[in-house]
């Protein structure tokens, strides 16, 4: 279940200070009410794991006071470097968003640092956001719950579904990302959807994923310039904001040795907090392209999400 308990809730009124615990507090949409980190950004509250303090403290030989390297929450029982941006930290009348794994150091700037040569927050701590408000207190129970990553791969052609052929992109497209995901041992779940080229059929399956709180759609087939290829052009018209560059960036890669590469019409774009990838239709063009859309996938979905963080 991946339970843990808060051991200590600590506050500072000023930055730049050792955090007092308290007994009890308010978690307000910013952070933790009276303290001086609490705002408007994506590092609301800080957490420290009273394992990681401990083994600091030997290293050190001496002991620590909970929030004297400034978290606001002192965990028992979770190995919080083990969590990952857009995990969740539930609690019974409050829940967190995991944001940020540690921080710059501030060297001769920290008090620890000056007095021990080293500190433990900015390589051990983490951050979050609050998701909904409550009451905090020690001794409350909480419970992590990793992201799970929702994908949607749709295919596009018409003679693929009309059973002429086997769609091979779609599966090329999911076992690519299945080996992204594991690789960073991050939970995923992938739909598989074929369909011919058809716009408003698209356009149904484009809107279902997006209520669906979709983080990430691939299409696959459409992308040429013959009369059926409509997937960039209902792409473009039913998203946010294109992204250019990562296409236009793989055209020219590729477009330098297959001239034919030049030709295709493959979009990036964004509608709400979904990434959009419109893909050639090849097994081995879905396979070049996933190399260089990887490399950003997950710095845009964190953009979409409002983290100043890389992937």
């Amino acid at each position: 279940m991946n339970e843990f308990e808060i051991v200590s809730v600590n506050i500072s009124k000023e930055k730049g200070t050792i955090k007092v615990p308290i007994e009890s507090g308010l978690i307000t949409k910013y952070g933790i009410a009276e303290d001086a980190h609490a705002g408007k950004w994506h590092r609301q509250i800080s957490l420290l794991a009273i394992e990681s303090i401990d083994k600091f403290g030997e290293q050190a030989k001496r002991n620590f006071n909970y929030g004297e390297f400034a978290e606001n929450i002192t965990t028992r029982g979770i190995s919080l470097l083990n969590t990952a941006p857009l995990d969740i930290l539930k609690f019974e009348n409050f829940i967190l968003e995991v944001t940020q794994l540690g921080k710059k150091c501030h060297g001769g700037s920290c008090a620890i640092y000056r007095e021990v040569g080293n500190c433990v927050m900015p390589k051990e701590g983490i951050f979050g956001r609050v998701l909904q408000q409550g009451n905090i207190k020690v001794g409350m129970k909480g419970v992590w719950q990793p992201k799970i990553f929702n994908i949607k791969v749709i295919t596009l052609s018409d003679r693929a579904s009309e059973g002429v052929y086997e769609d091979l992109s779609g599966p090329a497209i999911t076992k690519s990302l299945k080996s992204f995901f594991e690789e960073k041992n991050r939970k995923y779940q992938i739909e598989n959807i074929l369909i011919p080229d058809d716009e408003e059929k698209l356009i149904l399956l484009l809107n279902e994923a997006i209520d669906s709180r979709a983080d990430f759609i691939f299409t696959t087939g459409g992308t040429g310039i013959g009369k059926r290829d409509i997937t960039p052009d209902v792409i473009l018209k039913f998203s946010d904001k294109e992204i250019p560059g990562i296409m236009d960036m793989i055209r020219i890669k590729y477009g330098e040795n297959i001239p034919a590469a030049l030709l295709s019409r493959s979009v990036a774009a964004t509608k709400n907090e979904t990434a959009i990838f419109a893909l050639p239709g090849s097994v081995k063009a879905v396979n070049e392209y996933l190399i260089e859309i990887q490399k950003n996938m997950l710095h845009i979905l964190y953009m979409l999400k409002g983290l100043d963080i890389h992937g």
